[in-house]
């Protein structure tokens, strides 16, 4: 693998790490803001504002929804980029068997149908 490909392979999966990390730092924001609130944050009704200024100030603090969006297509550089990681951590022969499982010879060869399990079976290996 050339310097260049190995850094855009790199990149690609610290990338991916912070897609992560955003992805769960929203999950902790809407499991924490569930609607419950500390006696500093309670407002006394003559303090509530009203009308418009009341709209305002509840929108910030509700994460607004987001339209269902399909996951990130998985691409074959992401997958090798997690697995050349495993292979440099010592598991090149767990990697073997996990492309095989999922029923190639070469990472190249697995269905991109299969790279999330791949994925998911990659992560167990630690």
């Amino acid at each position: 693998m050339s310097k260049m490909s190995q850094l855009a392979a790199e990149l690609d999966e610290l990338r991916h790490c912070g897609e992560i990390l955003i992805g769960i730092s929203d999950t902790l924001r809407e499991m924490f803001s569930g609607g419950e609130e500390t006696p500093e944050a309670q407002e006394t009704p003559a303090e509530k504002p009203r009308g418009k200024a009341k709209a305002a100030k509840t929108a910030p603090s509700k994460e607004p929804e987001k339209p269902a969006e399909p996951e990130k297509q998985l691409t074959l550089a992401d997958v090798r980029a997690v697995l050349a990681e495993k292979s440099r951590a010592g598991f090149t022969e767990e990697v073997k068997a996990l492309i095989a499982k999922h029923g190639a010879d070469r990472l190249s060869e697995v269905p991109e149908t299969e790279y999330a399990a791949l994925l998911a079976d990659a992560e167990v290996l630690g």
